[in-house]
Order: structure tokens, then sequence, then C-alpha cells
């Protein structure tokens, strides 16, 4: 009798087609665009400090919009991304729990957009900073906590799929690093806007924390994107090669 051998839960597959390598492509480029609006408008906009104020401060004022169009953009791309995992993947228990913690943190970063946060470190000049928080800004809160934890959650599953498979050499370690980092980050912005807002520690770098995370798990997102659109992309041409081969 013979034994069909187990697909590695890394494994290419050969499913999905021109749907799949789009969806993956969407991966590489809406977390990547994201940082850079980020990062591009936390320089730039009048009044608002990247050191001190958090990212989710850009999506108030007149250009609140820029970043509020951000974070739907983004979110709907990771959650294409999500839905083409398994079909760039081996179908595996702990790929399909990888898939649904980005999923949720898509959903997670388009509810951050559409429920915008409230004024607060003096940004946007001269609002209100005294009155009682938003329902909408306690959603926003909710989404953050989303997002930063369920992409910490899907560094940690694909760090176990990656192990020992030397295919993915290195990636389990880098999991590992930015889901640390992602948590870290988190934690620790809003320690330090809470020491800021009470005046124990005014100026406090919220800010570049919450970037630090932000950069290193965005670009982990649009890095694993990128390796498998790459290989989507090789795997079609060699299916298209053989085909054409063997109709010659």
């Amino acid at each position: 009798m013979t034994m069909q051998a187990t697909p590695s839960p890394t494994a290419p597959r050969r499913r999905g087609g021109s749907t799949t390598r789009l969806l993956l492509l969407g991966g590489v480029v809406g977390p990547a665009l994201f940082v850079v609006v980020l990062l591009l408008e936390g320089a730039t906009r009048p009044g608002y400090s990247a050191w001190r104020h958090f990212g989710s401060q850009l999506s108030l004022s007149d250009q609140g919009w820029e970043q509020i169009a951000n974070f739907i953009v983004c979110g709907a791309l990771c959650l294409g991304f999500a839905v083409a995992l398994p079909r760039a993947l081996a179908r595996s228990k702990t790929v399909m729990a990888g898939s649904i913690a980005l999923a949720v943190f898509g959903v997670s970063l388009i509810v951050a957009g559409v429920f915008v946060t409230s004024p607060a470190l003096g940004y946007p000049p001269g609002a209100d900073f005294h009155s009682a928080q938003s329902w909408h800004a306690a959603l926003h809160g909710l989404a953050g906590v989303g997002a930063f934890g369920s992409l910490a959650v899907a560094c940690f599953i694909f760090a176990r799929s990656f192990a020992g498979n030397a295919a993915w050499r290195g990636w389990t370690a880098y999991s590992i690093v930015v889901g640390v980092a992602l948590a870290l980050s988190f934690v620790l912005s809003n320690i330090t806007a809470v020491l800021d807002m009470t005046g124990a520690w005014p100026n406090a770098p919220t800010g570049i924390i919450q970037r630090v995370g932000i950069v290193l798990g965005w670009t982990w997102v649009s890095f694993l994107a990128g390796r498998l659109w790459r290989r989507q992309s090789r795997t079609a041409l060699e299916q298209a090669s053989g085909e054409q081969s063997a109709g010659s």
C-alpha cells in the first residue's frame, strides 16, 4: 500500500489563479501604503507631532479624511490577503487560524477608519480636550486593541507554522520579534499617553513608540504577502510553460 505524503503547512498550492495573486498583491500594497501615508502625514501635518501623537489622531482636522481613507483601504486589502492565504499555503488548522487573525486585523482597521478617535494630547490645536470620550472614540479604541492584538497573534501563529521549515528559514524568529514588538508598542504607547495627559511626563514619545510597532508589524504583513505573491507568480509561469510545452 502506498502512503501519500502529508503536505507541509507552508507548501505552495496550485489553485486560486489570478484572483489569488491579486489579493496577495493587495497584502503587499495595503500595509506599505499605510506606513508611507502615516509617516508623511505625521511629518507634514500642521500642529501635529509624530513624536507625541497617536497615528489615529491624523484622522482629525480638515485633513483627517486622508488617514480615514488610509485605515479603510489598508483594512480592505489586508482582509483580501487573509482570504487568499489558505489558497497560497497548504490548508491546515495553523494556516486557517493565522488567516482568521489577519482577517480580524483587516476588519479592525476598517472599524478604526469609520469610527474616529477624539482630540487628545493637544491635537488638533484649539480643540476641547476636557469633554467626555465619545462613543465612536471608544469603538476606535477597541478597534486599536483588535488591530494590534490580532496582528501580534498572527505573527505568533505563523512563527509556529514556519518552525522547522527550511523554505522559511529565519521567519520564525522574525515573526516572534515582530509579535513581541507589537504588543510592547501598544502597551507602552498607551502608558506614555496617560502619563502625558496627567502631566507626569509632558510631551512623552507616544507617537514614536506606536510607530515602531506599526512599521514593524505592517511591514511583516507586506513582506509575507510579497513572498507568497512571488511564489504564486512563479508557479503560474511554470504551469503556463508546461501547458505550452505539452500542447506543442
